[in-house]
């Protein structure tokens, strides 16, 4: 939808703040200048809203606010919560009240933009981000925006649905409770569009993507583009010419082959895209410019192009790279060089992850999840130096709670999904960020969360100090014979690993409480670790091996409960060297001493937590 408003001012104001929000986004234009795009994702009892000082593209006489404004329905991506569609312009001062949201604002429904199913093969990789949008050149209104774009007809005057509330207020007229987003506006930044390397119909064209080509009219054209590396971008394509011409943007992390095997990335030959995708319907004017309204993801970005009865001009092709506005103030040094690119890689994947929220993957789920977000936060810490993305997700899951008292394993999301193993590492994340930044009033106000987490754990102990069987979905990691990424546990619980994260859990939070809370409740939760430390060991270790095992039955072993049991002393100092030795003789080329059991290894997801044994 497009929403537009006319005010007129005696002269430019030398500020004039205005707060923005809508459901699901929205771009916000002052006198066809593009201001901001928003609001952050959150949930409706945190909805959050944008600040914005317009004053530099205002001007003396008539001006022009103008919002686009989009709900994609049921293909609404996971991440996303929605009540309905609506749009929200407050301004902070007097003179600011004249923008304000009322009758006086006109909209338009935007017939020009549809979303597309997404493609079968793409959805069976669980597939829940932005869906595929088509723009039909030919029915969308290019002036919206425009003080010239006439009234009547599309327009209609806009339809209030109540006042918008923060949170706290005594009465809501609606379900969104508005907050300030805490964090900075997202990278917007120009870059390469990457090189051809392979076309068909055409020759290659020579320059593009910054010069122009022409496809014949009545024809078929593909050209495919490499960004050699993988982005998180909005694509930019301006065209002129060739009416009844469809163009097809289709994005891909990787090529696959006739099998659906990615293999190396840099290899093209017998291999094809597949993924999500944009349609724009060309109108045949000079110098029409498309971008879809969503951030797509790829390094392969293939064009797919069919004229009509006009030849297409396509004029070029421009990248806008966006993420969250990370710097890389730490840094890492090293007298082998080949250690830099894991650097310069590692370093571009936390980016590329990071956005509004966290997320596991920018192109398929884009999901913020605990197991993933506690790592990343520590490299916000660490690397960026910036702790504002990191505060985001640890409210986010603190809010998340459910009457149980556990954290969904993913927030925001339209989707409950509970993971209870990641409530402990919620905890490990809130003294994660005790320990790496100085805020400890954020972190006192994470406490009633950090206990509703542990005392339904608590319930859960068994007398023998172990924990019973946890319901849900207690994933540790997608280890290749854990069922569905859950550890063995006998008929009555009894899990090693994860009464190991428990434990990890227990010991940080009595160590946040007894600095900043209750010293009673730390004490209760050192006996609880105590109880489980002990009962882990005793029931678990297998003195042939000299491994701790998944379970009291002794019948499965992994490198996940070894890991754990070093880092937290579960296993005695003398015994962590070996235990460490054997492990790693599955999967790191060591030489064990002894004999060693079938180990299921851990990914390098759950490595992370071996690097903290090996320190």
């Amino acid at each position: 939808m497009h929403f537009r408003k006319f005010i007129e001012l005696a002269q430019q104001p030398e500020h004039f703040i205005l707060h923005v929000s809508a459901d699901n986004q929205f771009i916000l234009y002052v006198n066809q200048q593009r201001v901001g795009l928003g609001p952050s994702r959150s949930d409706l009892g945190h909805w959050r809203y944008e600040t914005y000082d317009i004053a530099p593209f205002l001007r003396p006489g008539r001006n022009v606010l103008a919002a686009a404004v989009w709900n994609f329905g049921v293909l609404t991506p996971l991440a996303q919560v929605s009540d309905r569609i609506g749009f929200l312009l407050h301004g902070e001062g007097e003179v600011e009240r004249i923008a304000d949201t009322d009758p006086t604002w006109e909209v338009e429904e935007e017939s020009g933009v549809r979303i597309l199913p997404t493609p079968q093969a793409v959805r069976r990789q669980y597939y829940v981000a932005e869906p595929a949008e088509r723009i039909d050149g030919t029915v969308f209104n290019w002036g919206w925006a425009t003080a010239e774009s006439g009234t009547g007809g599309r327009w209609k005057k806009a339809w209030p649905i109540g006042y918008a509330t923060p949170v706290g207020a005594v009465l809501q007229e609606n379900n969104w409770q508005l907050v300030s987003d805490p964090l900075p506006p997202m990278e917007m930044t120009l870059t390469s569009a990457g090189r051809v390397v392979r076309s068909t119909g055409i020759d290659i064209p020579a320059g593009f993507p910054a010069n122009a080509f022409t496809v014949p009219a009545h024809s078929k054209a593909t050209v495919l583009i490499d960004n050699s590396r993988l982005t998180t971008a909005y694509p930019e394509l301006t065209v002129s010419s060739g009416r009844g011409a469809t163009v097809r943007l289709t994005y891909a992390e990787a090529l696959i082959d006739d099998h659906g095997k990615k293999g190396n990335r840099n290899e093209i030959v017998g291999k094809k895209i597949q993924g999500i995708f944009d349609e724009f319907l060309t109108d045949g004017a000079r110098n029409r410019t498309f971008m879809p309204l969503g951030w797509k993801t790829w390094r392969y970005l293939q064009l797919d192009i069919e004229t009509g009865d006009q030849p297409l001009e396509v004029e070029k092709l421009r990248t806008w790279f966006t993420a969250y506005p990370f710097e890389q103030r730490g840094h890492f040094e090293s007298d082998d060089d080949s250690l830099n690119p894991i650097w310069e890689t590692g370093w571009r994947t936390a980016r590329l992850d990071a956005h509004d929220t966290y997320m596991d993957t920018p192109y398929y789920e884009r999901m913020q999840y605990i197991g993933d977000t506690r790592i990343q936060a520590l490299i916000s810490y660490t690397v960026g130096g910036d702790d504002r993305l990191p505060r985001q997700a640890i409210q986010a899951f603190g809010d998340s709670r459910i009457p149980d008292g556990i954290t969904r394993s993913r927030y925001p999301s339209s989707m409950r999904q509970i993971i209870p193993t990641f409530s402990l590492l919620w905890v490990g994340m809130v003294h994660d960020f005790w320990m790496y930044r100085s805020d400890p009033e954020f972190v006192r106000a994470q406490l009633a969360g950090t206990r509703s987490v542990l005392d339904w754990f608590l319930q859960r102990q068994r007398a023998d100090g172990l924990l019973m069987k946890i319901p849900w979905w207690p994933f540790v990691d997608w280890g290749t014979d854990f069922d569905f990424g859950v550890p063995p546990h006998d008929d009555d619980g009894g899990s090693s690993v994860v009464t190991l994260q428990f434990i990890e859990a227990l010991y940080y939070a009595a160590e946040i409480e007894f600095a900043l809370g209750d010293k009673i409740r730390a004490g209760l939760y050192r006996s609880a670790a105590e109880r489980a430390s002990q009962a882990v060991y005793k029931l678990c270790w297998n003195q042939h091996y000299g491994l701790l095992a998944d379970t009291p039955a002794q019948k499965h072993y992994s490198q996940h409960a070894n890991i754990l049991g070093v880092w937290l002393d579960v296993i005695p100092h003398e015994q962590e060297k070996d235990v460490l030795t054997k492990i790693l003789s599955v999967s790191d080329g060591y030489t064990a001493t002894g004999p060693v059991p079938p180990l299921t290894k851990a990914t390098y997801y759950f490595r992370f937590y071996l690097a903290r044994a090996l320190d």
